[in-house]
């Protein structure tokens, strides 16, 4: 036994030795490459090394080749970013602020779409893109301080979220996208209440007195119910508050007093919450004939309440939204169009853009109001009666 473990040992320490390994004093490792050494084993300047990396047009096609073959046979990896940004005191990198879990940019689609077109404006411009997600109801701000960044970006987030403030307190330049409206910053984002006017002049042309809306969560604070008329008119959510007032004027130019209309709010932001919304609403106020959705998800949510419940859309009900994500348009959903990969392009290139500017730029892109087959006439009196 003894004779085994001392075989052991010594196979063990033969097999160290073999491969540069040593027991007992410190492991030997061959010294990483540096910029200076490369530039020693290549005879050229560190400045040529450089060029190969950040400055390619500056060397020919034959020695630039060299320079990198001679850093792959050394092992260097290329200048370091670290110190570079120190040198230079940029990132190269935008960062994207949004106050929802970080799988929300890739499951929503319009954040998709909005992520999509941010993108390729970094792209274009030859830099990365750094997403800062801050899940609701999360205090902690380190996460904005840490990025590394030469700019934000701000997707649609409530004016009251502290994420924000710490964005607006570093010194590099803001970009909101939809909301909130800041004094001072850039922003991007459709005419929201124009938008949603045009679709509310749709339903009143069609005869619809008896409304309710399903919207997005209006605050920080949670609240899965019904949205009072002043809860509606403090919301920190900008975008929500003028769809929801634009509406509010719409209707009451219509002869229908706004205090009477139902608002369900819903926190999260699914088709599965759309369609709880939705049978909150109906059950409260089945003498509803259209549904109000802000938002496409929500609106197909509600159309899968209608279908559960056997009601005819829009015999028995008419649902809109807003958005014109694909999955509304293969609905036939009565909507909104707005470009959402636009909206992240335009944003990216307004941050990236190098023209000083004195005052603060908006961008106000097109909407389009696409009537889809969710939308008709209300129910009349004798179909009440006697069915359709």
């Amino acid at each position: 036994m003894i004779k085994d473990d001392a075989r052991g040992v010594a196979l063990l320490q033969y097999v160290l030795n073999r491969y540069g390994l040593f027991m007992g004093r410190p492991i030997r490792t061959r010294r990483q490459a540096t910029l200076a050494s490369l530039a020693a084993e290549l005879g050229v300047s560190r400045t040529t090394v450089s060029n190969a990396y950040n400055r390619p047009d500056q060397l020919s096609p034959e020695l630039r080749r060299r320079v990198l073959e001679t850093a792959r046979r050394l092992g260097y990896a290329g200048p370091d970013p670290v110190a570079r940004s120190l040198r230079t005191r940029t990132a190269g990198a935008v960062g994207l602020l949004l106050t929802e879990n970080l799988s929300y940019a890739f499951r929503d689609p319009a954040a998709v779409g909005v992520l999509e077109g941010l993108a390729l404006a970094c792209e274009d411009a030859g830099v990365g893109l750094h997403l800062v997600p801050a899940s609701p109801g999360r205090e902690d701000v380190a996460a904005v301080h840490r990025a590394g960044v030469d700019g934000f970006v701000v997707y649609s987030v409530p004016d009251d979220d502290p994420h924000l403030a710490a964005v607006l307190a570093r010194p590099v330049p803001t970009v909101v996208i939809d909301q909130p409206a800041i004094e001072g910053v850039d922003r991007v984002g459709p005419d929201d209440a124009a938008a949603i006017t045009e679709l509310a002049g749709h339903l009143v042309d069609l005869g619809h007195h008896q409304v309710g809306v399903l919207c997005m969560r209006l605050s920080r604070d949670r609240n899965d119910d019904f949205a009072s008329v002043e809860r509606q008119r403090s919301a920190h959510f900008h975008v929500q508050r003028t769809r929801l007032s634009a509406l509010a004027k719409k209707f009451e130019a219509a002869g229908v007093a706004w205090s009477t209309v139902p608002v369900v709010e819903r926190f999260e932001h699914t088709v599965d919450e759309g369609a709880s919304g939705a049978r909150q609403l109906l059950d409260a106020y089945p003498q509803v004939t259209a549904l109000i959705c802000t938002s496409d998800i929500l609106a197909l949510g509600a159309l899968a309440e209608a279908g559960r419940r056997g009601l005819r859309v829009p015999g028995d009900l008419t649902v809109t939204g807003f958005d014109g994500i694909a999955e509304a348009t293969r609905a036939g959903l009565t909507t909104v169009h707005q470009p959402v990969l636009e909206k992240g392009k335009a944003a990216g290139k307004l941050l990236l853009a190098t023209n000083e500017h004195m005052t603060p730029r908006v961008v106000t892109l097109p909407t389009e109001l696409r009537v889809g087959a969710t939308s008709g006439p209300p129910r009349t009196a004798e179909e009440l009666w006697f069915g359709p």
